[in-house]
């Protein structure tokens, strides 16, 4: 295990035989999805942390594009969240994060799918440089949310996987944990009205309230100076965010 961001010079941390590593970055969100599942699996693992701006000599051996999620599984390597996150599921089939019934499952996988499109008005807000007011944020924003508003209502639970939290919920979530940057990043919350996309409001709440999202929450206060790093074309250090 690696609390810190291992970098250039350092030495990998000795493996230990038939446990699960996975390579990861603390603030990455495609690193949280695999994170989250490991954690609502319950499956054993230990986690070693990379630094991206610095990547160590020996993890370009295991990635050769030196990003992350990595995850290691004996001398197999497994890379891209969806990809980590479907492997565990399938792998460790006790507390299933899919529903059983194929024509289920077939729909999670495509609201998955969508998920690309608020990531993309997320980074075009808060990195592009693009400039437009909170209320034609809020529209861009809205746009792209209401699939999943519709899936929730068409569903008729708090989160998509029902009662609990399944793979929807977690692929969705590393997202909606950085919500609170856009304000920061605009100066103002989005002028949210009381009928829009209430229930994906509802459903942020409920999987904020979740033990597993919460032992791994970061606030936004946090990711927004890693933000900051990033639009002045500085170097973060990963370890004293």
């Amino acid at each position: 295990m690696s609390e810190k961001h291992l970098t250039v010079g350092s030495q990998e941390p000795p493996r230990v035989e038939g446990l699960l590593r996975l390579y990861s970055m603390k603030f990455c969100p495609y690193a949280l999805r695999a994170r989250l599942v490991l954690k609502a699996k319950g499956i054993p693992h230990d986690i070693v942390n990379i630094n991206l701006f610095k990547k160590p000599e020996w993890y370009l051996k295991i990635h050769p594009e030196g990003k992350v999620p990595a995850l290691l599984d004996g001398s197999k390597v497994i890379v891209e969240s969806l990809d980590i996150s479907d492997y565990l599921d399938e792998k460790y089939p006790e507390n299933p994060l899919y529903p059983a019934e194929p024509e289920l499952k077939k729909a999670d996988k495509e609201l998955i799918s969508k998920i690309d499109q608020p990531v993309k008005v997320f980074y075009q807000c808060c990195f592009s440089g693009t400039e437009k007011t909170p209320e034609e944020w809020l529209g861009e924003f809205v746009a792209v949310l209401q699939v999943f508003e519709d899936a929730l209502i068409k569903r008729g639970t708090q989160f998509f996987n029902g009662d609990k939290p399944g793979m929807v919920d977690y692929m969705l979530w590393p997202w909606a944990e950085k919500a609170g940057v856009v304000a920061l990043k605009l100066g103002t919350k989005l002028p949210v009205r009381d009928n829009q996309i209430p229930l994906l409001r509802k459903w942020r709440k409920a999987m904020h309230e979740q033990p597993v999202v919460a032992e791994l929450y970061t606030p936004p206060e946090t990711i927004w100076k890693l933000a900051e790093h990033r639009l002045k074309g500085t170097q973060p250090d990963y370890d004293v965010l």
